[in-house]
């Protein structure tokens, strides 16, 4: 009877210090590392931002732009870019903006208004982009003009305008633009694009474009 009594507490002397070993390694294994990512005390990584995105929307006669210079109450305006692309502003004057980004114009009046103004911080905002029109004519089932409120392709202003008629004859869709006076005829193939050939041919249109279907 001793005897067992004596082993019993032997085995309880042995085994103790098993469990504690274990338990200590669990700590070890579950506790973070100093400078670890996961710790509770560990910087956070910075965000990610995406960049900035390029302003690229090109002013055109008959947008109405609002102006407006910081803190200058005197300078502020509400105005439409002029069939001629010009416009007027305080202490500016006249001011070409036709054919301008909204951040080139910014910076011209800026630079303009720095002999009044310190430092001046101009922001230029396309109320409504009225000038940026392009036009589809023909065989398509809502022939008209179409502002461009974005970049837009040959496919995309033929989708808006209804697509073509049964009786159009896609392969032969022209587009007409005038640069420096001159008219410029471009092709487009609808049936080819549409089966992912000749992309070249789905241009960016700008504003005036003309697009035939015949």
């Amino acid at each position: 009877m001793k005897n067992a009594f004596l082993h019993k507490v032997l085995s309880n002397l042995l085994i103790f210090p098993l469990l504690a070993l274990i338990s200590c390694g669990s700590i070890a294994q579950t506790t973070p590392a100093p400078g670890d990512p996961t710790s509770e005390n560990a910087k956070p990584a910075a965000p990610v931002t995406p960049g900035n995105v390029a302003n690229t929307y090109v002013i055109q006669p008959g947008d109405v732009l609002q102006i407006l210079v910081w803190k200058e109450k005197d300078l502020q305006a509400e105005v439409m870019v002029r069939p001629d692309g010009g416009l007027n502003f305080p202490l500016v004057g006249e001011i070409s903006a036709s054919g301008k980004t909204v951040e080139q114009l910014q910076k011209e009046l800026s630079d303009r208004l720095t002999k009044y103004v310190p430092d001046p911080v101009v922001t230029v905002i396309v109320k409504q982009g009225l000038g940026n029109k392009i036009y589809v004519i023909g065989k398509v089932n809502k022939p008209g003009e179409f502002i461009a409120t974005r970049n837009m392709d040959v496919m995309q202003a033929l989708s808006i305008a209804g697509g073509p008629t049964p009786y159009a004859s896609v392969n032969n869709i022209k587009i007409l633009r005038r640069i420096n006076g001159e008219q410029q005829t471009f092709r487009f193939k609808y049936s080819h694009v549409e089966k992912g050939r000749d992309l070249e041919q789905n241009i960016i249109l700008q504003s005036g474009d003309v697009v035939v279907v015949p």
